[in-house]
């Protein structure tokens, strides 16, 4: 690769990562805006239903996740990170999820399978009629949620990008002092 191919391909690359970082301030102001609301609209729904009434005595005893964070490998290899909802369930996850059941001599009860239930939303251990407040506070931390997603694979393409950079940086600084 010649000198000016380079230089071009590292003009690009350097406005690319420059934008990257545009944005990955951009999400970063927005996940914080997102939490400062949730906290906000959490101490709104502690003062309308009380202190007492919105707090660690009102959660459940078995707490199930709602939403899970899955990587996944793009097709030039970095990772990505995507939120799921626990509920729905993946391609990879579809099929048995024990293995083959073996009929045995003098055992004729079948086991049977767990029933599948949706997780339960988290609003209803602080009661049937949640103020508003409550609700929206569950809004902007799932949102905040999605945006740290968003931003750590964000913050891969930022790291492979400067890697590619220097390589690149390396690549000239090599031809140059061969050159002269």
């Amino acid at each position: 690769m010649a000198a000016p191919d380079i230089r071009a391909e590292l003009d690009s690359l350097l406005l690319q990562l420059l934008g990257d970082l545009e944005e990955l301030e951009a999400k970063r102001a927005a996940l914080n805006a997102r939490v400062e609301e949730g906290w906000l609209s959490l101490s709104k729904a502690r003062y309308a239903m009380g202190a007492k009434s919105v707090g660690p005595l009102q959660y459940a005893s078995r707490m199930e996740p709602q939403v899970c964070v899955c990587t996944n490998e793009a097709q030039n290899g970095r990772q990505e990170f995507r939120v799921v909802r626990a509920a729905a369930q993946n391609p990879e996850e579809v099929g048995p999820r024990e293995a083959a059941l073996r009929r045995r001599k003098g055992f004729t009860r079948i086991p049977e399978p767990e029933p599948f239930s949706a997780p339960q939303n988290p609003l209803h251990w602080f009661g049937i009629l949640v103020p508003h407040s409550l609700r929206q506070a569950q809004a902007s931390f799932q949102e905040g949620l999605q945006l740290a997603a968003d931003i750590a694979s964000l913050q891969i393409h930022i790291n492979w990008s400067r890697n590619q950079l220097r390589g690149l940086q390396e690549k000239l600084k090599h031809l140059e002092s061969g050159a002269v």
